[in-house]
């Protein structure tokens, strides 16, 4: 297992190697200077050009670039140009709602993705498959923006039994914390369980039409030892795989749900940098996303091989 992470471990940091320059590259490419955002509409070229030289921008592209790398190596992140303050606390604040609201939407996706495949490949009764069918489908189609404002029409608004946005910290009341938590957590979670769901179902199925399933139903094995024992091992790994990838989309849509909600993580924080054109807390938030992605996948990628060990020979 150790000689496959040391293989995997070139191929992603030259992964967070090349997308860091893209970032870099585009965000340079978007319309708009910060050195005349802060100096406001009304200042003059030579005010503009005197913020542009304290920030370091008026130096060639590659040097910036240079200069970027340099201190996310050093750890040393420098301040924000727009919003105040050091990057490196400001992304340390809203790190921890972003983590929290993501780790309980892929809660709500193992257990409601695990329910829609489970329910949907053993039930007999026709009616709860179309449900289920439906509620997938529903859950696909339909983009976050729109589910969560039905959630919280339904929930907050003619139920009143959660609150409608807002963030109370987990340690301060967990009580309080878990209801403002549930309705975002639930919007984000909804589309990863559809699909997990889906890819759940279909392997399940495809398990429990293997010769060796139907040998132990006809030795009289229990339907149910046959399914947890044998036929949802053998769909796991795929599902895996699955589960890693929709772990990096719930990262992505974390952004929109938040807004939405009202959550204060690195969904607000990165929409305040974006409008104020703060490439330091933009371009550390963005690479930050994707080497959580590629520890995600490599994490997979690992659980993968433990599960079928011919992938590590491979």
């Amino acid at each position: 297992m150790r000689g496959y992470l040391l293989r995997r471990l070139p191929s992603a940091l030259l992964v967070l190697l090349v997308t860091s320059f893209l970032i870099f590259t585009i965000l340079r490419l978007v319309p708009g200077d910060p050195a005349s955002t802060l100096a406001g509409p009304d200042a003059d070229a030579a005010t503009v050009a005197a913020i542009r030289d304290r920030l370091g921008l008026d130096a060639p592209l590659l040097t910036q670039y240079t200069h970027w790398i340099g201190s996310l190596v050093t750890g040393d992140l420098g301040p924000s140009y727009a919003i105040g303050g050091q990057t490196s606390d400001l992304i340390r604040d809203g790190l921890g709602a972003t983590v929290e609201l993501t780790l309980a939407a892929l809660l709500f996706v193992v257990l409601l993705g695990t329910a829609f495949g489970v329910m949907g490949a053993t039930s007999r009764n026709r009616w709860i498959r179309s449900a289920i069918r439906v509620t997938t489908t529903a859950a696909l189609a339909v983009p976050p923006f729109i589910s969560g404002v039905v959630l919280v029409l339904l929930f907050a608004v003619i139920l009143g039994v959660l609150p409608p946005g807002g963030r109370i910290a987990f340690f301060t009341a967990p009580d309080l914390a878990v209801q403002y938590l549930l309705l975002p957590a639930l919007c984000l979670a909804l589309p990863s369980a559809a699909v997990l769901g889906r890819y759940l179902k279909d392997g399940i199925e495809h398990a429990l039409a293997e010769d060796y399933i139907r040998t132990a139903t006809a030795a009289g094995v229990a339907p149910r030892r046959l399914l947890w024992r044998h036929a949802l091992p053998n769909a796991l790994p795929p599902v895996v795989t699955l589960l890693g990838m929709q772990t990096g989309h719930l990262l992505g849509g974390a952004v929109l749900v938040e807004a939405i909600f009202a959550w204060p993580g690195l969904g607000q924080l990165a929409e305040q940098g974006l409008v104020r054109r703060d490439y330091p807390v933009v371009q550390d938030l963005l690479l930050l996303l994707v080497a959580v992605f590629v520890l995600v996948q490599l994490f997979t990628d690992l659980v993968y091989a433990w599960l079928d060990p011919r992938i590590r020979w491979e």
